[in-house]
């Protein structure tokens, strides 16, 4: 590490004008030490620097170099955790590093790896909270899935059994239908693959041959079609003996809009606008809520 101009080794009080700052060759390899005596002068700068200039971005960059290693220290907590997510956690202690240097002032009279570390592992456990589930729930959900899993312990343990939705909701002051909506939620954490043989786990353990995606249903395309006529007959009563013989010979009987103008008497170009007018005429009807 070369510093191109010495720097004072007792943290400023207060900064009342902009000074020049060391020059930082590798901001990491400053010692912890030497990064709190600088981390003063630089954050003490960056209250009385202009926001964007190069000088302003300088010392907020050199801050967050000084200090990835709270970033490390910080993810070892969660290192069993990780699950092959270790270079994304450290990306999310980062931005949180980030968000605490951004909201630091000396004027707290705290040093700032005390107040530096909540912030990062607060993102990462945020990260977690949000990434961990296989499906998307409102974050009210996951927090009351929480609340329910401690509840589940404290309520077992007292009663001898798993409590009931009745139980729950007395035990935590809430609606049962909190209680339930929280437990169907919960269903979204984990997900396994419909391909598991039933009564087995992705490990093995079942020989039926039966998978979860053999007795799964599939959307079949003729209910649809079933229900698009269904929807469609009572619309067509409510056209005029001429639309309805129209959109009869186009689509019962497959005539071109050259042969239902010849039967009318009509040219093809006002066959095509007919057919434009009635067929969104019918899919707005299809589409309005009854």
């Amino acid at each position: 590490m070369s510093i191109s101009m010495e720097a004072t080794t007792e943290a400023p009080s207060r900064a009342v004008a902009p000074v020049a700052l060391p020059q930082i060759d590798d901001p990491q390899k400053v010692a912890p030490k030497d990064a709190r005596a600088m981390g003063a002068l630089f954050f003490a700068q960056l209250q009385v620097l202009e926001e964007g200039t190069h000088e302003y971005q300088y010392a907020r960059n050199t801050l967050i170099e000084m200090n990835l290693s709270l970033v490390q220290f910080a993810v070892k907590r969660f290192r069993n955790r990780g699950d092959g997510q270790m270079e994304d956690i450290i990306q999310v202690g980062t931005i949180g590093l980030i968000k605490a240097i951004d909201r630091f002032e000396l004027s707290r009279e705290v040093e700032f790896t005390s107040f530096a570390i909540p912030y990062i592992v607060g993102e990462i456990k945020r990260f977690f909270r949000d990434s961990t589930w296989s499906v998307h729930v409102p974050r009210r959900l996951q927090e009351l899935r929480v609340t329910l899993a401690k509840a589940k312990e404290e309520l077992t343990s007292t009663l001898g059994r798993d409590p009931g939705v009745a139980e729950f909701a007395k035990h935590l002051d809430i609606t049962e239908e909190e209680v339930i909506e929280g437990l169907i939620a919960s269903n979204g954490y984990t997900a396994g693959s419909i391909d598991l043989p039933l009564g087995g786990t992705e490990q093995g353990g079942s020989d039926s041959g039966t998978s979860y995606a053999d007795i799964t249903g599939d959307c079949d395309p003729g209910m649809e079609l079933v229900e698009n006529l269904h929807t469609l007959a009572p619309l067509l009563e409510t056209l005029e003996d001429r639309d309805r013989e129209i959109v009869r010979m186009r689509f019962g009987q497959e005539m071109t809009q050259a042969q239902i103008g010849e039967h009318l008497g009509i040219s093809q170009m006002h066959v095509s606008r007919l057919l434009s007018r009635l067929l969104t005429t019918l899919r707005e009807g299809m589409l309005t809520p009854n």
